[in-house]
């Protein structure tokens, strides 16, 4: 397996030349006899999108409430914005934002009065806090809505509200407990174009997900955690490429090309009536290069090619299944 998709302990540090928004060095945690959380090692640069995986229990929001210093780790070390999270605590919060799984929103009140509650919580003046209710306000199309009760929001814009809130204090780092759990497809679009936002703005954040395809969509690195430990970690191509299955696939027209590829070719399946053969291959350029490469010196034209990589179900499933322990003994 490439060094870049190995766990952070062994993998080389591909992001030298940029700052770590959060690191992390053996982070463990316990409870009771249960191990979360058991040596977790990780890099994330500033103003990149970071996605930890896994499934229910496998310790995403233990990890996000230790970074956040809301729970304390029983051993390792992290800095978050270049605090130690355990000698500078409130470094660490006053540089982050939380969005948890469960909304902060106080249905009582107003939506803006729930922004102004934020400022206040800040210690903004109060005119500077007006102005930013204000702005976060308009910029998550909530100003409409502003003065009604925040119980009368959808799920939708009661999470756009939550996010809203989040940023009063323009935090630089933010962390996302699975931000878009029990929204509409249309909501988590709307929620994903305000991340890729707000990182365009330089900010980092660290998500949590049980959507594959939002950490495929928003991440510039992927970890998927499963029974204490990182199971592996790149990017959403490079996690693909782990897991066996991928393929290319020739279409030929021509009956005589078709069986001169099927005799020549290794390892192929052959799928007589479409006249196709299908290739073990992990995708990479290299691969495909040498079997184009092949196809010219033998003169054999195929119709049509295309690829075929595992996508991130297949991943998450491999490294957190029934089989997941030989799997990660094969990409580790």
């Amino acid at each position: 397996m490439p060094s870049s998709v190995m766990p952070t302990s062994n993998a080389s540090d591909t992001s030298s030349a940029t700052a770590a928004a959060i690191s992390t060095l053996g982070l463990r945690k316990s409870y009771g006899d249960k191990t979360v959380l058991d040596g977790i090692d990780l890099r994330i640069p500033t103003g990149s999108v970071f996605a930890l995986l896994g499934p229910n229990g496998a310790g995403k929001t233990t990890a996000v409430k230790i970074l956040s210093t809301l729970i304390t780790p029983d051993g390792g070390q992290a800095q978050v914005a270049g605090h130690d999270i355990a000698t500078s605590p409130d470094g660490v919060r006053a540089a982050i934002g939380v969005t948890g799984q469960f909304s902060a929103v106080d249905g009582l009140i107003t939506g803006e009065e729930n922004m102004l509650l934020m400022a206040d919580l800040h210690h903004l003046p109060k005119q500077e806090g007006r102005k930013a209710a204000a702005e976060l306000l308009e910029r998550f199309d909530l100003t409409e809505a502003a003065t009604k009760p925040a119980s009368t929001y959808s799920g939708g814009m009661k999470r756009r509200l939550d996010l809203a809130m989040t940023l009063v204090g323009n935090p630089r780092i933010i962390f996302l407990d699975e931000p878009t759990t029990g929204l509409d497809p249309r909501s988590r679009h709307t929620m994903w174009q305000i991340i890729r936002g707000l990182v365009a703005d330089g900010v980092t954040v660290f998500l949590t997900t049980q959507y594959l395809e939002e950490a495929d969509e928003l991440a510039d690195r992927i970890a998927v955690l499963n029974d204490g430990k990182i199971a592996a970690e790149g990017t959403a191509e490079e996690l693909k490429r782990l897991i066996p299955g991928g393929h290319v696939r020739l279409r030929f027209t021509d009956p005589d090309a078709y069986r001169s590829a099927a005799t020549a070719l290794r390892e192929v399946t052959r799928d007589d009536e479409a006249l196709a053969l299908q290739i073990p291959s992990d995708g990479s350029q290299r691969e495909l290069r040498s079997l184009l490469d092949w196809l010219d010196s033998t003169g054999v034209e195929a119709d049509e090619l295309t690829v075929h990589t595992p996508d991130l179900d297949d991943v998450f499933f491999a490294l957190t299944g029934p089989a997941a322990h030989s799997t990660k003994e094969n990409v580790r």
